[in-house]
């Protein structure tokens, strides 16, 4: 066994001795940041302000949370990653979350933004059509996979329509606009926070019922939750959850800071058009629930209801209890909207 004589093994003492009280001065290593990857549910826009106006605050960085911001490529998308976990966290329209839940993909909701359905139709006056009924016999445009077509039986049923009266058209998203201009279709779907759009198209020509003044109002996009991350790091993902509401609720009554930072982050986008989609995004979570039990929170029966309406027109693989698919913990009932 090898030893050292004694005035190095002083020597190496006072080292130790030495290195712990440098420790001591310094303080507590602080704790590293959780690394966050959140996917939106598209590619960037007003509707996504509050989150980049919290993390140019540093409020993420203060929370503990290192914050990746990952442009998205639809709902479906958002959901599927998050699902299984290669993102932990994400935006997605929620009834599209919950048809991918019912398919095996392992999310929960846990901070609700659009607290009215975003859903709407949209036509052209001069075509003759006044309402909903006047789509009988005409043609609707918009991709397969539109959540809005999948629930056009519900739609149909709620202003007495026969559902097969209709004949559905496949136009990519991007085409919806010039397919509807041009006449090849009849109808189109969209979410309501383009609206703008569409009235800077079409103007007095424009034709528009939403989804809300027909009797379906199902929630709209939604922060989502991969399910094995959030039960391994609750109170990172309640982090996250506080900061993101009361970055919501202050960019709901100071808007442009909020825009601002946004396209800080992201080239080419015009102010106007985004302080037009957020303006549009703010109706979107002005709701009873929004305003009486908490910006973000989860109306249990609208839960319900929800999970009934896409059971129904949605092919669900996998059934699930619906409070397994959100969650209500992290929100403070005390942020309302308009407060």
């Amino acid at each position: 066994m090898m030893t050292f004589p004694r005035t190095i093994g002083r020597t190496v003492a006072g080292f130790g001795a030495l290195a712990g009280l440098l420790l001591g001065l310094a303080g507590p290593v602080p704790a590293k940041a959780a690394e966050i990857s959140f996917i939106l549910n598209w590619v960037a826009g007003g509707d996504h302000a509050p989150v980049y106006w919290a993390k140019a605050q540093g409020w993420y960085a203060d929370a503990g949370i290192d914050l990746t911001i990952e442009q998205g490529k639809g709902s479906t998308l958002s959901s599927q990653r998050v699902g299984i976990g290669k993102n932990q966290l994400g935006i997605a329209d929620l009834g599209t979350a919950l048809v991918n839940k019912g398919k095996g993909a392992d999310l929960v909701a846990v901070f609700n933004i659009y607290a009215n359905s975003p859903y709407g139709f949209y036509w052209k006056k001069s075509s003759g059509i006044s309402g909903v009924q006047g789509f009988a016999g005409k043609k609707i445009g918009n991709p397969p996979w539109d959540a809005a077509r999948q629930m056009w039986p519900a739609f149909a049923k709620a202003v007495g329509m026969d559902p097969a009266s209709v004949t559905w058209v496949n136009v990519q998203p991007n085409a919806k606009i010039s397919a509807l201009k041009s006449g090849s279709i009849d109808v189109t779907t969209s979410f309501y926070n383009i609206h703008f759009i569409f009235q800077r198209v079409f103007g007095d020509d424009m034709g528009f019922v939403s989804g809300k003044e027909i009797g379906v109002n199902p929630y709209g996009n939604s922060v989502i939750a991969n399910g094995a991350f959030l039960q391994s790091n609750p109170k990172v993902v309640g982090s996250f959850v506080q900061v993101t509401q009361k970055a919501y609720a202050a960019c709901a009554k100071a808007p442009e800071p909020c825009i601002d930072a946004l396209i800080a982050a992201n080239s080419g986008l015009k102010k106007a058009d985004s302080m037009a989609n957020w303006a549009l995004v703010a109706e979107l979570m002005d709701a009873d629930s929004s305003r009486r039990l908490g910006l973000g929170y989860f109306d249990p029966a609208r839960m319900a209801a929800d999970y009934k309406l896409i059971e129904a027109y949605f092919k669900l693989e996998k059934p699930f209890d619906i409070t397994s698919a959100y969650d209500n913990r992290f929100i403070d009932q005390s942020i309302k909207f308009g407060m």
